[in-house]
């Protein structure tokens, strides 16, 4: 087991087998040492999860957790790409969330807050990455949270 698994077990953090893309895309991809994610949504056991409009549907505390959800899936994706190997992992880059708020929510930073306390929890100092927090009108399949991430590998 290395290093970094071994911290998601400390943390309790199971990751999913990466998911499948749903259209004409991939769920990842490698150019020079730099790892592009597509977007990862809330989706757990095949079961999309926290849908609706945060600020309207869902709390900022249930939005906070799908973004968590988000980085999971992330993760995935990052360990796929470095075949199983999350050691590999030089530095996390950038996130990009996006959130399904309401037009007077003002709390994107708050729920994008969710991965990126994770990646900071998991990789430490590797973690802190740069991040834009963006409100979007609407989400795939009405989700509350997306987010994508940029990542260094070996």
């Amino acid at each position: 087991m290395g290093k970094i698994d071994k911290r998601l077990a400390d943390l309790g953090i199971e990751l999913p087998q990466a998911a499948a893309p749903v259209a004409n895309y991939v769920g990842w991809v490698k150019t020079g040492n730099l790892v592009f994610t597509a977007g990862q949504v809330p989706i757990k056991n095949g079961e999309f999860l926290y849908r609706g409009v945060v600020g309207k549907d869902i709390s900022v505390e249930q939005a906070t957790e799908a973004a968590k959800l988000c980085a999971t899936n992330i993760l995935s994706q990052i360990k796929a790409a470095c075949d199983g190997d999350l050691d590999r992992v030089v530095r996390v880059v950038k996130l990009v969330g996006f959130v399904n708020g309401a037009p007077e929510f003002e709390g994107h930073p708050t729920v994008i807050n969710g991965a990126s306390d994770m990646m900071v929890e998991v990789f430490g100092e590797k973690g802190k990455h740069a991040r834009s927090a963006v409100g979007a009108g609407s989400l795939p399949l009405n989700v509350a949270v997306e987010i994508e991430a940029v990542f260094e590998i070996e």
